[in-house]
């Protein structure tokens, strides 16, 4: 029982930490990032698995870990206020050409990373070309062009 418990308190943290840390940080993985990961993967199964290396006990945390996980994703399908705090909703950064500096502040976005994307996915070079800007759950930006 206490490696259930122990599973479920490294889930929690970790969730709440990764959530914390925004939705673009999953989106541009960096080298660093990838470093802090394995160093965070290798901490956290330190303190899953403590004295005990055996093959039952990572079964029993992966298995707990991964139903942890399902019923996060069940909890937010089924109430959409959980999936809000979990796992975020889709912002709009951009309007009608115009940068919406309260948001992209907050969630530390440039115009170059509008404009990248705006390149990427139509083809756009400037910011009064697109209609609407969304950063999305994801961490990726959806750019919808203007029409004429």
């Amino acid at each position: 029982m206490d490696t259930v418990l122990r599973a479920l308190v490294i889930y929690l943290v970790l969730m709440l930490l990764m959530r914390a840390a925004g939705k673009r940080t999953l989106a541009n993985v960096t080298t660093f990032d990838l470093v802090l990961l394995l160093v965070i993967s290798e901490a956290t199964q330190q303190a899953l698995l403590g004295d005990d290396f055996s093959l039952t006990t990572a079964a029993l945390v992966i298995t707990t870990l991964i139903g942890a996980d399902r019923l996060a994703d069940y909890l937010g399908f089924r109430f959409p206020a959980f999936d809000r705090i979990t796992d975020s909703v889709p912002v709009v950064v951009l309007e009608n050409g115009r940068v919406l500096r309260h948001r992209t502040d907050r969630l530390h976005i440039t115009e170059s990373d509008i404009l990248q994307a705006a390149r990427q996915s139509q083809g756009l070079e400037r910011l009064d070309q697109i209609a609407y800007a969304v950063l999305e759950k994801s961490g990726g930006i959806t750019v919808v062009p203007r029409r004429g």
